[in-house]
């Protein structure tokens, strides 16, 4: 006997994602990068958009964590205080300092990224973030010290130029201490990994994957970010009190 019913459609295979994600990364660098360009009251603008963005996010978050209205409370104020100042601190900075800071957050997760997935090992915190491993965590400190190493370096072979005798990288590797500027790098690393497990103790208390899906691919503007409010408070506070001395 011939079964005449329609043989059963294989399940689809899922379809990776990356095509979306590496479209939507090059979308948001170059919008930010043409605030940055811009600069002024664009930038600003910018920036202080973003800053709503994340604390709408922040507080989608919390809604689902807090218990009571006074921890609610609690957590809207102290989630505005945290947001409020990462921007600020984004907004006072000079842009060449905005530059390495976004850069410095970037190589982190960057190097993070690759060195865990090459190297795996133990868990930081699985409770918290399963994927992040100490190994994902040296890679990060390393990619951020040779970043700030280089612009250290760069920014020394800039300032030669000013000279009599015009850019010298000898002269730049003398004056530039790059082994400071490398250490104060990875310590920032550490700064920007916090703020990453920070979140991801938030959206596990909350039960979701992201902090929301305006972002295709990279769920939303809070995951984006959450590395960066860190050291933008560190760097920018300790900018702006050494301008203010």
């Amino acid at each position: 006997m011939v079964d005449d019913k329609p043989a059963a459609a294989a399940p689809a295979a899922k379809r990776s994602d990356l095509p979306v994600r590496l479209a939507s990364a090059v979308v948001m660098l170059a919008v930010a990068g043409l605030a940055v360009w811009r600069g002024g009251l664009v930038l600003d603008g910018f920036i202080a958009l973003v800053a709503l963005v994340v604390y709408g996010e922040y507080v989608r978050l919390v809604a689902r964590v807090a218990r009571d209205p006074a921890r609610m409370t609690a957590a809207v104020i102290s989630g505005a205080c945290y947001i409020g100042w990462g921007a600020l601190a984004l907004i006072v900075m000079p842009s060449p300092m905005l530059i390495v800071v976004m850069g410095l957050v970037i190589c982190t997760d960057t190097g993070a990224y690759f060195t865990g997935r090459a190297l795996g090992g133990p868990k930081i915190a699985p409770s918290i973030s399963p994927s992040k491993t100490w190994s994902g965590l040296a890679g990060g400190m390393a990619a951020a010290g040779l970043w700030m190493g280089l612009m250290t370096l760069g920014g020394a072979w800039m300032l030669s130029a000013l000279g009599p005798t015009g850019p010298s990288l000898t002269q730049a590797f003398h004056t530039a201490n790059v082994g400071v500027a490398a250490i104060v790098g990875a310590i920032l690393a550490v700064a920007a990994q916090a703020g990453d497990f920070y979140e991801s103790w938030l959206k596990r208390r909350a039960g979701v994957k992201d902090s929301s899906r305006l972002i295709p691919g990279h769920g939303g503007f809070f995951d984006r970010v959450d590395g960066l409010l860190p050291v933008a408070i560190i760097v920018g506070t300790a900018w702006a009190m050494g301008a203010t001395v």
